[in-house]
């Protein structure tokens, strides 16, 4: 029974820490996101600054992520719909694979929106997203508001986007 007890309190620990960490949160400190300078896929420069007066959806994501692969669909649709109305969506890619191999992905299933791959600076500069699919919104004003972890559905996208679009 000692041997049962002392097994109890770890994995009770750890079942709470995963079942926390799988609920989207609003972030209270409203931390401003710091500046990345990252090559997309078609070899154009971005950085924070490109999106300024956006609500960004900063999406960390494999290709042999099933719940990533899952909402890209959501992904491309409402960015298709509402990226003239400050809407922004950067595809963070942190995938061990090439470049040329998430491009291909990216096309074969008609990603509008812009993919980088991740690098060691952002993974410093941003907090670690622990698991994927995990999406950052900031805001206009460049501060992170909010961490989703897990898929993102299309009315979580459109009501972030509305919240923080001020």
């Amino acid at each position: 029974m000692k041997k049962i007890a002392r097994f109890m309190i770890p994995l009770s620990l750890a079942i709470f820490v995963f079942v926390s960490v799988g609920n989207a949160r609003v972030i209270k400190e409203d931390p401003v996101a710091p500046d990345f300078n990252l090559e997309d896929l078609n070899g154009t420069e971005l950085s924070l600054s490109d999106f300024e007066g956006k609500v960004l959806f900063l999406n960390f994501w494999a290709t042999w992520c099933p719940p990533c692969r899952a909402e890209i669909p959501d992904f491309i649709e409402i960015y298709d719909k509402y990226k003239d109305m400050g809407l922004a969506i950067l595809g963070i890619s942190v995938d061990q694979i090439s470049a040329k191999k998430v491009g291909e992905f990216v096309k074969k299933n008609k990603m509008n929106y812009p993919v980088a791959m991740a690098t060691k600076k952002l993974f410093q500069d941003y907090p670690s997203p622990g698991a994927i699919p995990t999406t950052l919104v900031i805001d206009a004003m460049g501060k992170i508001r909010h961490k989703k972890v897990g898929v993102m559905s299309q009315q979580e996208l459109i009501d972030l986007y509305i919240k923080f679009k001020k």
